[in-house]
């Protein structure tokens, strides 16, 4: 889930009193960097988490660098509740780091801590980005249908240059175990339900079953991001992406199971009817259909689209499997921030459709 800023941040001004916000005390922050990047402890500090985000914690963090305002990007797990290898910091700041001299434009990465005692958790500080994060219809209706069309085609291109990218070449061969990465997928996810699993949710486990039972042959090993959609990116004002964000499902794997899930976001959850994962994408707005997005896709990458559906029904799970464990925390008090409260009714919803979808494509 996406936890970056839900409107333009060109003009965010410091707050000004120090107050920690929940998952930062900003002493034990300021003596970490003190030690660590002393030109990043020019001053007090002082932070304020970004709203909209249901999973890894974001916060811009104000302070002073080389006697001159400059504000950060602070990231960390979310509070209580963790799925297991789900908020890895330092596979985070690696992907970022390795992606810097490719033509997949991410943010500059300036320092990893994995020692929790610091702020109660590992974190890591980057490059605060400039441009615009749509995360809602009410933001992308503004826009005229030509700029709708020109950031979904940027969007698409940068999946594919992502896709492009040698793990090799930036260091990242070991970053995954491409080898078996669709049954595993299947098998991870399934633990993860069960790690968060508080009551029964009628058809997730049958379409687990089915799932299992129909995975495709991947056709390239990858660098996948794992949640790839339009607010986990950062668009410029000439509808560029600036910097993709939210790389901590980010390993080597199969294409296709970005498209799926970004197929999923595009604009099947608009008719759900719950705005904790409504899509800023609508057609109102003048954004292609689905269909055009695949096509660009398979002609700018040369892979075979045909088993999209089961790919498509996976990112049903996999989000219903992260929604359900966000109900989870937020049933135990477990979450910081508003819009959680709906969460679990998105969940048999999400599954229907996926049992739908896989219907379809077998």
């Amino acid at each position: 889930m996406t936890t970056e800023p839900a409107e333009p941040d060109r003009r965010a001004a410091a707050p000004t009193g120090r107050q920690d916000p929940p998952g930062l005390p900003l002493g034990p922050l300021a003596a970490y960097l003190a030690g660590h990047r002393p030109s990043f402890a020019d001053g007090p500090l002082a932070a304020e988490l970004i709203a909209g985000g249901k999973s890894n914690l974001t916060y811009l963090v104000h302070g002073r660098r080389d006697g001159g305002s400059a504000t950060w990007v602070l990231r960390r797990p979310p509070l209580g509740h963790v799925l297991a290898t789900a908020h890895d910091m330092a596979r985070e700041f690696r992907v970022l780091s390795a992606l810097q001299p490719t033509a997949v434009p991410v943010p500059e990465v300036y320092l990893l801590c994995q020692d929790a005692e610091v702020i109660g958790a590992p974190f890591y500080l980057m490059e605060r980005v400039e441009g615009t994060v749509y995360r809602r219809t009410s933001q992308t209706a503004r826009l005229a249908a030509e700029r709708a069309r020109a950031m979904s085609w940027a969007l698409v291109d940068v999946l594919a240059d992502l896709h492009a990218v040698d793990p090799v070449d930036v260091g990242l061969a070991d970053f995954g175990r491409p080898q078996g990465f669709l049954d595993r997928q299947v098998a991870r996810w399934g633990k993860q339900l069960a790690a968060s699993r508080s009551r029964e949710v009628p058809g997730i486990d049958e379409l687990h079953a089915a799932l299992g039972d129909a995975v495709p042959t991947s056709q390239r090993a990858v660098i996948v991001h794992g949640d790839y959609r339009l607010d986990n990116a950062i668009v410029d004002g000439h509808d560029r992406i600036a910097a993709v964000l939210d790389w901590e499902m980010a390993t080597l794997g199969d294409p296709l199971a970005d498209l799926g899930l970004l197929c999923v976001y595009w604009t099947e959850l608009e008719s759900l009817g719950n705005a904790a994962l409504t899509s800023a994408v609508s057609a109102e707005a003048g954004f292609p259909g689905q269909g055009e997005l695949v096509e660009r896709y398979a002609s700018r990458s040369g892979l075979d689209v045909d088993s999209l559906p089961w790919y498509v029904a996976f990112g049903y799970f996999k989000l219903a499997v992260i929604a359900e464990g966000i109900y989870y925390r937020f049933l135990s008090g477990q979450t910081v921030g508003s819009g959680f409260e709906g969460m679990g009714d998105m969940v048999p919803a999400l599954v229907r459709r996926g049992q739908e979808t896989l219907s379809v494509g077998g």
